[in-house]
Order: C-alpha cells, then structure tokens, then sequence
C-alpha cells in the first residue's frame, strides 16, 4: 500500500502537533529536531525545511548529536537480524541489498562494525540510498565502510551527521512524493560518459561508470568520444546549431526568437584531471543543457541566444596548455602550444591533426564582446565549505588569481652510503624544503594565500643514491593578483636561496598566470536572486580554484553558481560527488536566472 502523501501547504499551516506527526520518522527516534524547526514556519520549499532541521541540530551541540548518530541502528547488525529496524531503515537497509548479503560479506561488515564502534564510540552512518536515492551496491558501502576508518573522530562524527541529513532528506521526499527528476537525469549522464576514460578498467557486473580510474586529458581517444557523446547529446536536447570546433570545443546554440539578439554563454569543461572526478566541469555543461532541453520541448524562445561550450581542455594534464578551450575563445591560443609534446612524444600539433581539427581556423573562434551578455558558470564546488555548512549552492563573488610553475633542481648523485650529510648536494630535500616553505609562507595570509608543490619526481631515482636531480611543480593562488605577487616573489626569492645555499643549480618555466575574477555585481545578483528564490539560503564564497570563467572574464562579465560536493566537499579525487537533488536545485536556479535575464531583455 501506498503511504499517504503530505504537502508543504500542510506543514507550513497545520498546529504544531499535527504537523510534527507528519514529520515523525525523518531523524531515527528524535522527532524533536523536525518539530523545533517547524518553530521557524512558513518554509518556501522543502529545500528551507532541510536546513531548518539542519540548524536544529547545529545548535542543539555535540551531547546531542552523539546521543542521534547512537539513535541509529548498525548496517547490516543485530538489529536488522532481529528485524527490529524502524520501518524507514528497513526500507534503506533493504534497497541496498544489506538484506541479501552472503555469510561473508556479513561477517566482514560485522568486523568492520566492532571496529568502527570501538575506535569512535558510535556506530557508523552512511546514506546507502546514495547520491541518487537508488541505492548504493554492498560493494560500494563496505569501501566506504573501510575508509572512514581511518578519518579523525572529530571529523568521522561530522560525516556521520552529514550523512544523517541526507537520509532524512530521501525520507522527506518519500513523504512528500517529491522525485528531482531533471536532476536524476544529469547525474545519470554524468555517469554515462565517465565510461570513457585514458585508462582504468571497468568493474565487473558493476555500472559502465565504475571505473577504477577516470582520467580525460587532450585529444586522447577517451577525450574524443567524450567530445562526440556531448555533441550527440546536444543534438537529442534541440539546440539548432552543434558543432565541434577547431580546437575541440562542444558548441551548442539555442537560438533566440529575435534574430540580432545578443548571446549569453555558459558551459565549463570535460577533460579531467589524472584520476578525478565525475562532476568537475562537466556539471557546468550538463546542466544548461537539461535547461535547453526543457525550453525546446516546452517550444519557448528567450530573447537572447544561449551558447553552451563544452571546452575541451582546462586542466592542463596532456599538455601545459592550460584553459585552452575557453582561452581560444578570447583570443589567447598560444602558438607555442603546437609544438609542446607529451608523454609518448606526440606533439599538440599531430594530436590536433589526427583529430582532424584545423589549426589554421582558431584565430576565428575569438568571440566579439559586443555580441554577448556575459557568460556564467555552474560548478562543483570543489572544496569543504558548503558541504561542513551543509547548503546546497553558493553564489561565487570572486575567483582567486593564480600562477603555476614547473621547475628542476640539479644537484649531484652519489652514494647514499659513503657520501657525508654535509657534503651532499640533494635535489630532493632542496624540494622538499621549497615545500615546506610555500606552507609556512601561505598560512601566514591563510584567508588569502594557497600554495601547493604538487609534483615531486626524481628521474632514475635509487634507494642507494643521493638524488641528483628533482623535478617539481609549484601552484600559487590568491584572492588578488597582488597577494599572489607577492606570495610569487618571496616563493622564487626563497627558491634561489635555498639552491645557492646548498650549491645547486635550478630552472624554472612559468606555464599559467590566471587574474583574479571579480564577479560581475549585476550577474552576481541574478545567481543570489536564483537562489532566493528556491527558499534555499544565501551563501556568498570566493572560488579557490580556476575556472573557464577566469578567461572569459577578460571579455564579458562574468558569475558563478557553485553546488554542494558530498564526501566533505572533495575534488581532484575519485570520491567527487553530489547527489540529484543539489543537481535539481542547481537546474532551477538555472532556469530562474534565464527568465530573469528574459525579463529583462
């Protein structure tokens, strides 16, 4: 039988008792935090009653959030063998298939469980309905299971109530009939093309995107059937015009019903990083297409044309060539770039060439200011912050400037045995005292500095030998171009030093210098209008990281929509993710902000 469905009309006016009785079950045996958030009624949506209940707990301290995470039954326990499990997490426990697990599997998540309590004191929590609500497979709960062993206990009991929120968000839409069904629908599409990758194998009688490594870099064949699946894709949504580009960009228009109309362009990019993730780039294009897509069945045209660029490379993992795909657009395609090789030798030129691109046609992608309203951006937000405050989008003020480097430092190999400490000329621990040193200069200005050595190699490398040779990498970034000059100067003053100091010798190639990107106030505001809209609560961050809207920004005005990351926000990393109903909230805000612009046409 079918439950009986609520409203949020209901909740919103009926008396407290008997809106609380239609909130009861949400939080496993504290139906307290539901009723103390109804105090805050009316809620513009369900998303504000979420956060309303988040807020509860915040403020309710840690005794009682120990006392909820201990509410909760173990998976796969005692409880669930007795079958004394509230009806809700018999429901979550059985859709993940912990119901059906073999004597094995069942006694190795029992160990798991008596570790798991005996090193933090509660039991562990993981919404196993997942970032879809489907249900996560076994396999997947008990790697998870495995690696928050390890966290800090601090940090594994915010997991634990984050995890808790999302459960209590899949049981409030069960109760309220609510499917965020544009949002299933993109996260399904980003796990459609994440089947293609440079390397990684495919698990066995798991989805086609369980891959055990996801990497998309520069015109690999990976990168062109991700190219081609967009391109088709596009098509399938109803943009009018569809093409790829001369320097491999996805491009789609969806035309305005007033042919002069000015264009507003959004998208970010599908190649990743070396073992990233899903959702990095690739939310920012998937999203407007699903948008697109909406106007195209609903037969409505805006006042504006809107192009959609799926660019071809950011991350700068092939080739040093980063923010090729958006910095073709603004002019800024490097010729230097064609003759850079990578790993296998192959230069950019060739890669180009084989798929089938014409090189002599970028100067043309240039796009003219005039033509354009101004370009925006939605992306995963790629860092903690969101996910610790647990709000579903943030409005993007700013984005950091940046500046990276790739260097060497030579000194002599030599017998690890017979050569003196005082003596030695070691490449590598001048690397690693470079490392340390861009942490310790970078807290000094924490609210504004990052610096990272990110790559550390030693070619031919001996346990017996004295490093002669070390290779690096240096990421500086800032709220500013000036603090990032700064932090830039006393780095590469530190650098010289440090080789001078030990009788070394070092060389050094800038490879990216990225301004930083102020939002545009008025496209700034339209994102904070969005996301008032939706009842969700308005969250103003600066972006950390580079984004293609850093180079358009040097042609258009220029904003961003972040949303939440799961797993405390984490990026660059296999564990990226977010759930359908951030990916619903980001294509509603999405859409408001075009009728937004529409209106204002």
């Amino acid at each position: 039988m079918t439950p009986n469905l609520i409203t949020l009309q209901q909740i919103n006016s009926l008396p407290l008792k008997e809106a609380a009785a239609l909130l009861q079950g949400l939080y496993e045996h504290s139906d307290w935090i539901a009723e103390q958030a109804l105090d805050t009624r009316p809620f513009a949506s369900p998303a504000a009653l979420k956060y309303a209940m988040v807020q509860v707990l915040q403020r309710a301290g840690r005794d009682a959030q120990i006392a909820l995470v201990r509410a909760h039954p173990e998976l796969a326990g005692k409880a669930m063998v007795s079958k004394n499990l509230t009806a809700e997490s018999t429901n979550e426990q059985s859709k993940a298939g912990l119901t059906d697990c073999t004597p094995e599997e069942f006694a190795h998540i029992q160990q798991l469980n008596a570790n798991y309590n005996a090193k933090f004191g509660f039991p562990f929590i993981l919404a196993v309905r997942g970032p879809r609500g489907t249900g996560l497979t076994r396999q997947q709960i008990i790697r998870t299971f495995e690696r928050r062993l390890h966290h800090h206990p601090d940090y594994e009991l915010a997991e634990c109530l984050r995890n808790i929120h999302r459960i209590v968000e899949i049981r409030l839409n069960d109760k309220l009939g609510y499917q965020p069904t544009l949002g299933n629908e993109v996260w399904d599409w980003h796990e459609w093309l994440a089947q293609f990758s440079d390397v990684g194998s495919v698990h066995k009688n798991a989805p086609h995107a369980a891959r055990e490594e996801l990497t998309v870099t520069y015109l690999t064949d990976a990168h062109r059937k991700c190219a081609r699946t967009i391109e088709l894709g596009m098509r399938a949504c109803g943009f009018d015009e569809v093409k790829i580009d001369s320097v491999g960009n996805v491009v789609g228009i969806y035309k305005s019903n007033k042919p002069d109309a000015k264009t507003l362009m959004t998208g970010s990019h599908y190649d990743t990083v070396r073992n990233g993730g899903k959702y990095d780039g690739r939310l920012g294009i998937f999203v407007p297409m699903a948008c697109v897509r909406e106007l195209a069945r609903n037969g409505k045209r805006l006042p504006f044309h809107i192009e959609v660029v799926a660019f071809a490379e950011e991350e700068g993992q092939r080739y040093k060539a980063t923010f090729l795909g958006s910095g073709a657009l603004v002019g800024d395609f490097k010729s230097e770039w064609l003759d850079q090789k990578d790993a296998n030798g192959i230069s950019m030129r060739q890669a180009m060439q084989q798929a089938g691109l014409k090189i002599a046609n970028i100067p043309q992608l240039k796009r003219r200011t005039e033509d354009y309203l101004g370009f925006i951006e939605i992306h995963i937000e790629q860092g903690p912050v969101l996910n610790e405050l647990d709000i579903p989008l943030g409005v993007v003020t700013s984005i950091n400037g940046s500046v990276r480097f790739v260097g060497e430092i030579s000194g002599m190999a030599s017998h690890a045995g017979t050569t003196p400490m005082d003596r030695r000329r070691d490449a590598a621990t001048a690397v690693a005292e470079l490392a340390l040193y861009v942490e310790k200069r970078a807290l000094r200005v924490a609210e504004t500095c990052v610096g990272t050595v990110g790559q550390l190699h030693v070619p031919n490398g001996s346990v017996n030998v004295v490093p002669g040779r070390c290779q690096f990498s240096l990421d500086l970034r800032a709220t500013t171009n000036t603090a990032r000059d700064a932090l830039m100067q006393d780095v590469l003053a530190e650098l010289r030093a440090i080789c001078e100091r030990r009788g070394l010798h070092y060389t050094l190639e800038e490879t990216m210098r990225a301004s930083a990107a102020p939002s545009h106030p008025d496209w700034q505001t339209r994102w904070e209008n969005a996301v008032k809209a939706l009842g969700v609560p308005l969250f103003q961050l600066p972006s950390g990281a580079g984004h293609d809207a850093m180079k358009l920004h040097e042609i258009m005005p220029q904003a961003m929509l972040f949303v939440r990351g799961q797993n405390a926000g984490i990026s660059h990393n296999p564990l990226e993710s977010t759930t359908s109903d951030d990916m619903q909230l980001a294509i509603d805000a999405f859409m408001h902000l075009l009728h937004d612009v529409a209106a204002d046409c």
